[in-house]
């Protein structure tokens, strides 16, 4: 009876060690599960911000461009954003300030080698007086040019005009521009008819 009972208790407690065998197989195959349905998605952020930015930009060693802004984020693709303030110096051959340029932010697309600066943007010609505003604007260092496909606005102090339209081109220095669809205050000198 003592063997009846022993080989009872011992296929017992086999069972009982299979049993929780089996569970412990079933947790930790629930727990893989669960790991390998969450994915893991890569970082999208800045790997880089730098505060108080001073940028130059030189030709043949002459200074042509001075940005600065409190704030810049760098991303794993080299693209960058400058969440804060945007002033832009543009110089002319000699090394004298000719344009300027204020923004509320702006960002860099290194594949397009574009910088854009969004946001209340203001530029003054300090040689023609000419002021432009518009809501975006782009400079790309390989043309040497700036362009817009937004209204802007241009006000000659001087000559009293005042332009408006949508779209603009113009060299880096802003010597001359030429907006693509024009509206707006014209100041003619007076011919001999039509």
């Amino acid at each position: 009876m003592n063997t009846v009972i022993h080989n009872i208790r011992y296929g017992v407690a086999r069972q009982l060690i299979q049993l929780v065998f089996l569970l412990a197989t079933l947790f930790l195959a629930a727990c893989e599960e669960t790991k390998q349905s969450k994915k893991v998605q890569p970082y999208q952020g800045p790997i880089e911000e730098i505060n108080d930015v001073k940028m130059l930009y030189s030709e043949a060693a002459i200074l042509k461009v001075r940005m600065t802004t409190a704030k810049q984020f760098r991303y794993q693709n080299d693209d960058r954003k400058y969440p804060k303030t945007v002033n832009i110096v543009f110089y002319g051959p000699a090394g004298e300030e000719v344009t300027t340029l204020r923004s509320d932010s702006g960002r860099y697309n290194k594949a397009k080698d574009l910088y854009t600066v969004m946001g209340n943007v203001v530029v003054i010609n300090k040689q023609q007086q000419n002021k432009l505003m518009t809501s975006e604007l782009n400079w790309s260092p390989i043309n040497k040019k700036v362009f817009t496909e937004k209204p802007v606005t241009i006000i000659s102090p001087l000559t009293g005009e005042r332009l408006q339209g949508i779209g603009l081109d113009a060299p880096q220095d802003f010597s001359r521009y030429s907006i693509r669809k024009t509206t707006g205050i014209f100041n003619v000198e007076g011919g001999q008819g039509f």
